[in-house]
């Protein structure tokens, strides 16, 4: 459920597709997605990512027939698969007014990443 309050609101996915543009985790449609959501949130990643899958293949976010959202990290640089260190939850920021869905831990940032701090 998504919260309207300062508590992170946590969702967990139903599946894991991969395609050859991306890796998009699914989540059931929340009742509260209609109003614009400024915060926290908390995602169960309940399934892994096929091994084989190209690591530098972005990760998006999507609900049951809504609009895929890509998942950045610092700088607005796309989270790939090297990124995702396994199932689990995952801390992100979201902005729906702006559609910045932005990862904040737990993450494994790439070489380049870690090379312009």
């Amino acid at each position: 459920m998504i919260s309207n309050t300062n508590i992170p609101a946590a969702i967990r996915s139903v599946s894991v597709n991969v395609t050859a543009d991306s890796v998009q985790f699914v989540f059931r449609r929340q009742p509260n997605t209609a109003r614009p959501y400024f915060g926290g949130l908390y995602a169960d990643l309940a399934q892994a990512i096929p091994t084989g899958t190209t690591a530098t293949l972005p990760i998006v976010f999507t609900s049951e027939g809504g609009t895929p959202t890509a998942v950045v990290g610092l700088n607005n640089e796309p989270i790939t698969v090297a990124e995702i260190v396994g199932t689990g939850v995952y801390h992100l920021f979201y902005d729906q007014r702006t559609g910045r869905l932005q990862l904040i831990a737990p993450y494994a940032p790439t070489a380049t990443a870690e090379a312009g701090n």
